[in-house]
């Protein structure tokens, strides 16, 4: 199942058993329920949510924020040069900032309100109308959460997105131009992104208007966790950034090792268990599936480092910590989309597939075709979110042990008579290449425009400087 979107009044007064009302395709669709009965809002609360699932919500929010910081900023970190690890933290955790402001000012409103099949509406711009009296849907009929926590969970992944991508072209970008480019970037690209795949009416009363959900849920795709939202999204984002800006000097010719496996296994690590409250969590609910999701994940990471590994020693005769890290991470992104779909033995199968996909790309490809991914974003989060995508398509079938998917369009929701895979395996290539051409042409746009005002790329001095100096006048390590 696809995340959901707000629920609506509609799906209020169902779930307290009352009457019906008209839900308004525009607003956005929640439960106030102070205004609903007054001095019983204890006990309507307690009828609408359960604390299980609230907290469940909130643990995941913060093991997805670890993703971000420290995760993602100490496992790119590590991979840079010395002269370029305190700028790596910087720009993580700006990013990290800067698009949690963003989220709250109107990126919430943009991705997960109603409007159209491509973008929301503006009626949450600055939060209005959230508060610790409305509530957000989940997967089952009449199941909320309390809106605050699902607004603080989405929020999240729109942090590491854009996080994600700056891996591609480390080493060489200007700050204050990569912070702009975040803003546009979020703007234009990853909001509509999110609604078009997991905007949805909610599962109360999707049925009596089936329209109201965004482009890509509407055609069916199915994305658990982020494979299109945040993985491909991120990863063609980031190869279309390091083809515009230009290799780094000395590329190829200059040795750039890592400065720091050490930090970089460290930050794999805190991606790894933090990805639990990315994939689990996104089930919304702490139920059996949560449950399902969390297994998947364990496995097909297992797996998948492994499988690198395997790789490794066939060909370079040594398995390397990095080739490990790098499996690992390949396997969560494969299964992000899967997470919640697929089975524990077709999820190993996922693991070990995936990463001699992403090996091939991360060394025969990008050798062959000599551009500077510098940390590999596109070969392994692009390149293992198409992977993760189309398997879903696949892994999701009852058939192999899947969860197979929900009429919604039934009240009370029921699974939908049968699972075609090859209808499904078309519908999610369809996902995966409106995705690259969204965020490929966008970021394109916003690069052009942005480069030509105020220059992307940090002066030839600074880089060899290195941007812990040049951009912030600091230096990682005083020794």
């Amino acid at each position: 199942m696809i995340r959901k979107m707000i629920g609506g009044v509609a799906g209020a007064w169902l779930a307290l058993g009352a009457a019906t009302t008209a839900f308004a395709q525009t607003a956005p669709a929640l439960v106030d329920v102070a205004k609903l009965v007054g001095d019983k809002q204890v006990a309507a609360e307690a009828a609408l949510t359960n604390k299980g699932d609230t907290t469940w919500m909130l643990v995941s929010s913060v093991l997805v924020l670890m993703m971000s910081v420290p995760g993602l900023a100490l496992f790119y970190g590590g991979l840079v040069r010395t002269k370029n690890m305190l700028s790596v933290l910087m720009q993580v955790f700006m990013i990290v900032s800067i698009t949690g402001l963003l989220w709250a000012t109107y990126g919430y409103s943009l991705a997960f309100t109603g409007g159209s099949p491509f973008i929301g509406g503006f009626s949450k711009i600055l939060m209005a109308g959230v508060t610790s009296g409305t509530y957000a849907v989940t997967f089952s009929n009449n199941v909320y959460i309390p809106e605050l926590s699902y607004f603080v969970f989405q929020m999240t992944f729109a942090m590491i997105t854009p996080a994600l991508f700056i891996g591609s072209f480390a080493e060489r970008f200007k700050f204050t131009p990569l912070m702009l480019f975040v803003v546009l970037w979020s703007t234009f690209v990853y909001y509509p992104i999110a609604h078009m795949v997991w905007y949805w009416a909610g599962p109360d009363f999707l049925y009596t208007n089936t329209n109201d959900a965004g482009f890509l849920w509407g055609k069916g795709a199915l994305d658990f966790a982020g494979g299109t939202v945040v993985h491909i999204n991120a990863g063609i984002a980031g190869l279309v950034g390091c083809l515009l800006i230009g290799k780094r000097l000395g590329y190829g010719k200059e040795a750039t090792p890592p400065h720091s496996l050490t930090m970089t296994m460290i930050g794999a690590s805190l991606l790894w268990v933090g990805w639990f409250g990315f994939n689990a969590g996104s089930n919304l609910e702490a139920n059996g599936v949560a449950a399902v999701a969390f297994v998947n994940t364990m496995l097909a990471t297992c797996a998948a480092a492994v499988s690198w590994a395997i790789v490794e020693q066939i060909v370079h005769k040594k398995p390397s910590m990095l080739g490990a890290a790098s499996g690992a991470v390949a396997g969560l992104v494969a299964i992000t989309p899967a997470s919640g779909y697929g089975a524990p033995m077709t999820s190993i199968v996922l693991g070990l597939i995936v990463s001699p996909l992403c090996f091939f790309f991360v060394s025969t490809v990008k050798s062959k075709f000599k551009y500077d991914d510098t940390l590999d974003v596109f070969g392994v989060h692009c390149i293992g979110g198409i992977t993760g995508a189309l398997a879903t398509g696949i892994v999701a079938s009852p058939a192999l042990g899947g969860q197979g998917v929900i009429d919604y369009t039934k009240f009370p929701s029921a699974p939908a008579a049968t699972y075609d895979i090859i209808a499904q395996l078309q519908v999610q290539v369809e996902a995966v290449l409106l995705t690259l051409v969204w965020s490929g042409l966008g970021t394109v746009v916003i690069w052009f425009v942005l480069d030509k005002l105020l220059g992307m790329r940090i002066s030839e001095e600074g880089e060899r400087e290195g941007l812990d100096i040049a951009d912030h006048g600091e230096r990682a390590y005083n020794y």
